[in-house]
């Protein structure tokens, strides 16, 4: 007793060595885990927010099929129509290509084109058709160097793509060759950067270097015009090399509120009418699958219970202008029940095609996160795998951290080719190369300025999922803000003594119940509210830190408009017939009033009226819409998201 001597004066100098080897290992492994979990709640606080705007964007689109049923009816949206044009509008933007595409003749739509003066002092590219494999190669480079092409070269090349598409059918047929491997790009999303990038690690496309792009080349991003016109182009030089299938977001009411039309506004102003009509006329011709080698098939969403590939390839699919509604009945040559139901059931097909999501459980059932397509389990793999003698499903649809994901046993992969996604240095971006023995091989890449390539040291990781943590904060805080009155009006119930204070757990329960996002509340309450201790929080101090500039009065209609202001902006483009980034004062009242009916929420006459003209800022009776949304913008006194143009 008291003689002893202790375990570390016993200890060599090789077993200390160890034994700090080992805590030093423990402690690296517990700071990964740790940066992993923050990565992973970051992760899903993005991808909860842009599938709950999803469901926001079809609950309008919904709202739009409903008001475009009663046109002339008495009812619910008689009100609406007695004060405007808007559903006869839609209703012609959404069936007009359809009937206009077989009927119009090669004349009319040259015309198009061919009115559109090239002036001499023009330096820029100038395109000859038929398209050669040189002019194409000038357009990469001219695209590289963030260069416009000149409108009547888009719409010529718009024109002829339409040619060509028309004479393909439903379902791509490519195949493998011992010389060469296809290779499959997921979601572009308008990343010109990351595209470049795959052509030069890949080669651009040839004979020996067939693609197959899978989809959303278009929205979200800011170069989308230069990628589906280069596709396009890769499409006309090389069309049994270069497949094209169609994405969720070659969708007409999807390029509404996602950014598409908006580019094309405002880089081709005066001719952008023409050009939105012919992209939306080329989108809805784009091929909706691709099989390679029989054994491999490849579609943007996914699958469901009731894919039937012999219905895929022979129904119309340029009559889905938008894939989020059927058919009028009109488009139906039968005119019977039978025939609605047919078309009911071709509908589905394509929206399950381009809508849908892998996931674990097992069945088929409605696509509750996104509102549109179904979730279908590894049995539906399984069996439409074994029914169709095939082995693979290759889909895009899902940002990926690592660019993809293996899921259902191997069975469907995930490819999604747009990296930095959410934001800079958020995800890689992959492409998958396919060989004659049918081997998925696969390529990552991530286009930022955090690249290099030695793996990143430590601190480096660190610095950089604080950035992105910090943006995804600032996201949240914009659904928060969205929704402060009946936030505010929750907490206070639980809080009848207006102490400011509410447990932590009635405070999650709050957050969840609210804004609809099922999110780490407890992880991230330190980044949004201040807690006088581990079980109470100022509920308060959740609006403390930022707020909304603008120069509008603080009312619960500022508020709903700044909640509703993507679904405004949907309706908006909707209603600008010329493209022009301007609407009247009427439209604008008009607008507010059609998303006063949407939202079930009465909007005063007056007050709208004084905004109108608050935001009439020359007084020439127009009003710059872009510049109302930017006066929405959130302010935060600890982390400012950049700007569009600066991003």
């Amino acid at each position: 007793m008291g003689c002893g001597v202790s375990m570390n004066a016993r200890m060599s100098k090789s077993e200390k060595a160890i034994k700090a080897a080992i805590l030093i290992q423990r402690w690296y492994r517990r700071y990964l885990a740790r940066l992993e979990a923050r990565r992973m709640c970051t992760w899903r606080i993005f991808q909860s927010i842009e599938y709950h705007n999803e469901q926001d964007q079809l609950k309008l689109h919904n709202f739009f099929i409903d008001m475009m049923d009663h046109i002339g009816d008495p009812g619910p949206v008689q009100e609406t129509q007695e004060r405007s044009r808007f559903p006869v509008l839609l209703q012609e933007d959404l069936t007009t290509g359809v009937k206009g595409t077989d009927k119009e003749s090669e004349e009319d739509v040259a015309s198009e084109y061919e009115s559109i003066s090239v002036p001499p002092e023009y330096t820029g590219l100038r395109l000859h058709f038929p398209l050669t494999v040189t002019q194409v190669t000038q357009m990469v480079e001219y695209f590289r160097e963030k260069k416009a092409l000149h409108a009547r070269y888009a719409i010529q090349l718009l024109h002829e793509a339409r040619k060509r598409l028309r004479l393909m059918g439903n379902i791509n047929k490519a195949t493998t060759g011992v010389l060469h491997e296809i290779t499959i790009c997921g979601d572009l999303h308008g990343s010109l950067d990351d595209l470049f990038v795959v052509f030069y690690k890949n080669g651009l496309p040839s004979p020996e270097t067939p693609y197959v792009f899978n989809g959303d080349f278009v929205d979200r991003g800011p170069h989308s015009v230069e990628i589906a016109l280069l596709l396009l182009a890769f499409l006309l030089v090389y069309p049994y090399q270069v497949f094209l299938n169609r994405g969720n977001h070659e969708d007409y009411n999807m390029n509404l509120r996602y950014g598409f039309i908006k580019e094309i506004i405002i880089k081709y102003k005066k001719n952008a009418s023409v050009l939105v009509k012919n992209f939306r006329d080329v989108f809805s011709w784009l091929p909706l699958a691709t099989i390679i080698d029989k054994k491999i098939f490849i579609a943007h969403g996914g699958i469901s219970d009731t894919t039937d590939l012999e219905c895929i390839a022979t129904l119309e699919r340029h009559k889905y202008i938008t894939v989020l509604m059927p058919p009028s009945c009109d488009e139906d040559p039968l005119g019977i029940l039978t025939g609605r139901e047919r078309i009911d059931l071709e509908w589905r097909q394509v929206l399950d095609l381009l809508w849908s999501d892998p996931r674990g459980k097992l069945g088929c059932g409605p696509n509750t996160f996104r509102g549109g397509g179904c979730y279908f389990g590894p049995d539906v793999t399984g069996k439409f795998l074994k029914e169709n003698d095939m082995q693979l499903i290759i889909r895009s649809h899902e940002c990926k951290y690592e660019g993809y994901e293996f899921t259902h046993n191997g069975q469907v992969l995930t490819i999604f080719s747009a990296s930095n996604y959410y934001e800079e240095g958020s995800n890689r971006g992959a492409y998958v190369k396919i060989g004659a023995d049918l081997q998925p091989r696969l390529v990552q890449y991530m286009c930022t300025s955090f690249h290099t390539e030695k793996e990143m040291a430590l601190s480096q990781r660190s610095e950089r999922l604080s950035i992105i943590e910090k943006a995804a904060i600032v996201y949240l805080k914009e659904e928060c803000y969205a929704n402060k009155t009946a936030l505010m009006e929750a907490f206070r119930q639980m809080d009848p003594s207006d102490k400011g204070v509410i447990t932590l757990r009635n405070w999650i329960e709050t957050m969840t119940s609210v804004l609809n996002l099922d999110l780490p509340w407890r992880a991230l309450k330190n980044q949004l509210v201040t807690t006088p201790d581990r079980d109470l929080v100022y509920y308060k101090s959740l609006f403390e830190t930022f707020a909304v500039s603008h120069r509008f009065k603080e009312t619960s209609f500022t508020e709903s408009m700044y909640r509703c202001r993507h679904e405004l902006e949907t309706i908006f483009r909707a209603m600008d017939k010329d493209n022009s980034g301007f609407i009247s004062m009427d439209e604008f009242e008009e607008s507010c009033h059609i998303l006063s009916q949407h939202m079930n929420t009465p909007l005063p006459d007056d007050v709208i009226k004084d905004m109108a003209y608050s935001m009439d800022f020359n007084h020439d009776g127009c009003i710059d819409f872009n510049e109302f949304l930017e006066a929405f913008r959130l302010v935060d006194g600890d982390f400012k998201r950049p700007c569009s143009e600066d991003t």
